[in-house]
């Protein structure tokens, strides 16, 4: 009876590992929620990063249709995508930004160090924003229209060929 007990923990660790075959590896990584397209966006408030005011989000969107990028100044792959949020405001396309999870200093020096692409940057010390449009992780993108509904989101780093597909929903 003993010997059985010896090997339960092999047994244990090879159910762990058929568990994981079937379910973690079958898995399609490059799915991504799509949650809020189609519906309004969350009507949040946010403080601007320059001077602390609040601005309504559906408010702003009311001026005209805009691209929300969700970034951090400790986000690699933001620091990345940042020369194409900079292409997307070189061809006129509003876009804002929220500074998620990020303390507003480091923020700033990201901004002065790599070009600021934003027509207004936002924060989101806390983090709640972030959870009411669903981040994943940064970056996050969503298009949102003159009516307040999210029409698109893209999860990760934009590249060039998203950036277009995302300007001419928010044109």
């Amino acid at each position: 009876m003993s010997r059985w007990l010896a090997f339960l923990p092999i047994v244990a660790l090879v159910a762990l590992g058929g568990l994981f075959y079937f379910y973690a590896l079958k898995r399609d990584p490059q799915v991504q929620p799509q949650a809020l397209v189609g519906k309004m966006a969350p009507d949040l408030a946010l403080p601007t990063l320059a001077e602390g005011q609040p601005v309504r989000l559906r408010a702003a969107a009311a001026e005209g249709p805009m691209v929300l990028n969700f970034f951090a100044s400790w986000c690699a792959p933001c620091e990345i995508e940042h020369p194409v949020l900079m292409g997307l405001k070189g061809s006129g396309v509003r876009v804002v930004g929220v500074a998620y999870k990020d303390a507003p200093p480091n923020t700033q020096a990201f901004l002065a160090r790599l070009g600021d692409p934003f027509a207004t940057a936002l924060v989101d010390r806390d983090g709640r924003a972030g959870v009411e449009f669903g981040v994943t992780g940064v970056p996050e993108t969503y298009v949102i229209g003159r009516d307040g509904k999210v029409l698109a989101k893209h999860t990760g780093p934009l590249t060039e060929a998203e950036a277009q597909k995302l300007a001419k929903l928010a044109r």
